[in-house]
């Protein structure tokens, strides 16, 4: 029986309190109404249903492929199963083009179920945050190692590690919040770097191989349960520590979240 409390409805006035208070939020991927019971019944605040659908789902090799109708789908699939996570939802590859572009794709979201739009970007997508917030949605802007990028960038490499590049990073994410965004992600990126950036924001900051100072952490859920192909360096298979089912691994991500016990040293980028 699990020993955690009945989950509260998550809002971002929720997860700002959190940062406030100097404490920690979990988040996780979820892409089907029967896990997004299972992560908002052990506390996940954040369910993010991800493009990287079509990496673990689909069996692409990117999240390239992933199109609107492919996000829609799953958005209500995750809505069915929520019982009080907030719901952030990726706009896919090209799908925020244009303004018209935006504003469709977002609205057909949001009314699938998603409370929060993902997009990734640094300073370019700072017009179309402002844009989302003045007309009531919500952005959270994913910087760092930005996957829908990968063949601009070369490959999936931690960002940021060069003075220049970190300078870039810190400089464009105070753009964003200004813009509106609501909450940050940083992906990849030095430990050190992330910890400045989240100590000079007002907003939240969610981390993915980011180090431990980030005020939230995301995985993957396949990562976590130890069912992906690759394993990158900042995963940790609670399924295998934890021996207590799947209700008892996620619980026990949280759990190492809040305490801050994960991320731990051997997961960090120098």
């Amino acid at each position: 029986m699990s020993s955690q409390p009945k989950p509260l409805k998550t809002t971002l006035a929720t997860l700002q309190k959190v940062k406030s208070r100097g404490e920690k939020f979990a988040c996780l991927t979820a892409y089907d109404a029967c896990f997004a019971s299972i992560l908002s019944e052990a506390g996940v605040e954040i369910i993010l249903i991800g493009d990287s659908l079509g990496m673990v789902l689909q069996g692409h090799d990117s999240t390239l492929p992933v199109t609107m109708k492919d996000m829609i789908y799953h958005t209500k699939c995750v809505k069915r199963g929520n019982k009080g996570s907030l719901l952030m939802a990726d706009l896919p590859f090209m799908s925020y083009a244009s303004e018209t572009q935006t504003l469709k794709n977002s609205a057909a979201l949001m009314r699938a179920g998603a409370n929060i739009m993902k997009l990734e970007g640094g300073a370019w997508i700072a017009n179309t945050t402002r844009l989302l917030t003045e007309r009531g949605i919500p952005v959270c802007a994913h910087m760092g190692l930005t996957p829908q990028s990968v063949n601009r960038i070369g490959g999936f490499h931690v960002q940021g590690r060069d003075t220049s590049q970190a300078k870039l990073i810190i400089d464009e994410a105070h753009m964003l919040q200004d813009s509106g965004a609501s909450i940050l992600l940083l992906e990849c990126v030095p430990r050190h770097l992330a910890k400045s950036i989240t100590e000079s924001l007002e907003i939240p900051v969610i981390g993915i191989g980011a180090g431990p100072d980030t005020t939230g952490q995301i995985m993957v859920l396949h990562d976590v349960l130890g069912i992906s192909t690759i394993t990158p360096k900042f995963v940790e298979n609670f399924l295998i520590k934890s021996k207590r089912g799947i209700p008892g691994a996620i619980e026990d991500y949280v759990r190492a979240v809040k305490s801050i016990s994960f991320p731990a040293d051997e997961h960090c980028f120098d």
